[in-house]
């Protein structure tokens, strides 16, 4: 039986995910990546994780940081999303950003920005996991989340629907 790796990747891509940008000291500046691997693993402690495939330019740089931050992205960040994502130089010049006591900066008007040391990585697979001990974080911005769906970026339908749209449900009645 061959395995179609093409269509098992299309198959992941039916799960929404959330986007965040992870950031980390870099040679002379930070430098940010793109990734819609992020999860809690632990409230006691403070735990998170974050995965990177291993054939990445960067996969040393964040494999070696003892910290990070990670910024989970509103839709505002789509464009910011697609630079870091895409191989090449992950500088963050001419990104909105905010200092950290960490030092790796958070992207200005994030949803949530998470201040991580880093307690564990994994090698699994193609991709290191890396495991963070959450220190600080907080809650910059209320814009909707940017999600990742079927290959594309992607929003959460909040709010009440418009007057006179059939098909459609309320999926907060804030």
């Amino acid at each position: 039986m061959s395995f179609d790796l093409r269509a098992y990747r299309e198959a992941l891509g039916c799960f929404p995910t959330g986007v965040a940008v992870v950031t980390a000291p870099g040679p002379g500046s930070p430098v940010g990546i793109t990734v819609n691997s992020f999860t809690s693993v632990s409230l006691d402690p403070p735990l998170v994780l974050w995965c990177m495939d291993r054939k990445s330019s960067r996969h040393a740089l964040f494999g070696d940081a003892q910290v990070f931050t990670i910024n989970l992205l509103g839709t505002d960040h789509k464009e910011v999303s697609s630079r870091l994502a895409r191989p090449g130089e992950h500088k963050l010049d001419g990104i909105a950003l905010l200092p950290t006591e960490l030092g790796p900066p958070a992207l200005a008007d994030s949803l949530a920005v998470f201040e991580c040391q880093r307690e564990q990585t994994v090698d699994v697979g193609d991709h290191t996991i890396l495991i963070g001990r959450v220190l600080r974080f907080s809650r910059p911005s209320q814009s909707a989340p940017l999600v990742y769906f079927g290959g594309k970026y992607s929003a959460l339908a909040q709010g009440k629907p418009p007057e006179g749209v059939s098909g459609r449900r309320t999926t907060d009645d804030k």
